[in-house]
């Protein structure tokens, strides 16, 4: 089972989110290894060259200790980029400590950087936004998708792929902690259904584990 999510993550400390304030088009894309490894504070940076940046305005950067033009890609200018993180952003995104793959470039943007991941599961997920949001960095979660799991995983409960993937958030998301950490209502966001229709599958969903698990009670 894996969990696809669309993030837009928000922190003044991020690399080149001033910047694109100043471009025309107001957004550049990058691909870098944040999380995955020591080579973490090299990006590589896509660039429309209608925005009519140089290698200099590139390296009269803040964030940026050492620049290599690549040449042009698909209409773009490329630049492979050192980076000095401010240590807000080197501890947010520590290598190895997060399951999660990238599955498109980052597209910078004024309000942060767009992200598509790919995590193990939804406890990943959340793990990764609590240790960002502990370190002053903003995710949040535009869109959300699972893949189905497969029928071994669940058909012992008699369960449908929906009602195991609405039971596996609301766990992972402390719905069933004392106090509640989330309500049927966000759970619901994050399904891209309404909450009337999550609470209708997590009742479905508890009701055939307790069938499955205990038994019909005797008359």
């Amino acid at each position: 089972m894996t969990v696809s999510a669309e993030l837009l993550v928000s922190s003044p400390s991020l690399p080149f989110v001033r910047f694109t304030e100043s471009l025309p088009s107001n957004q550049l894309e990058c691909e870098h290894g944040l999380c995955l490894g020591e080579d973490s504070q090299v990006f590589v940076v896509h660039l429309d060259p209608a925005d009519g940046v140089t290698e200099d305005d590139i390296i009269a950067l803040d964030e940026v200790v050492g620049t290599t033009p690549l040449g042009r890609e698909s209409g773009r200018d490329v630049y492979q980029l050192d980076v000095k993180l401010e240590d807000t952003v080197s501890e947010a995104f520590v290598p190895g400590r997060f399951a999660k793959a990238q599955t498109e470039p980052t597209t910078i943007i004024p309000e942060g950087w767009y992200e598509k991941k790919i995590f193990r599961d939804y406890e990943s997920l959340n793990t990764m936004r609590n240790h960002c949001d502990e370190h002053g960095i903003r995710v949040d979660l535009l869109s959300i998708t699972q893949d189905s799991p497969s029928p071994d995983e669940h058909s012992p409960y008699g369960l449908t792929a929906r009602q195991y993937e609405a039971l596996a958030l609301a766990i992972s998301r402390g719905y069933y902690d004392n106090p509640r950490q989330v309500t049927a209502g966000d759970l619901a966001e994050e399904m891209g259904i309404s909450q009337p229709s999550m609470s209708n599958l997590l009742r479905r969903g508890e009701r055939q584990l307790l069938t499955s698990t205990i038994g019909t009670q005797p008359q």
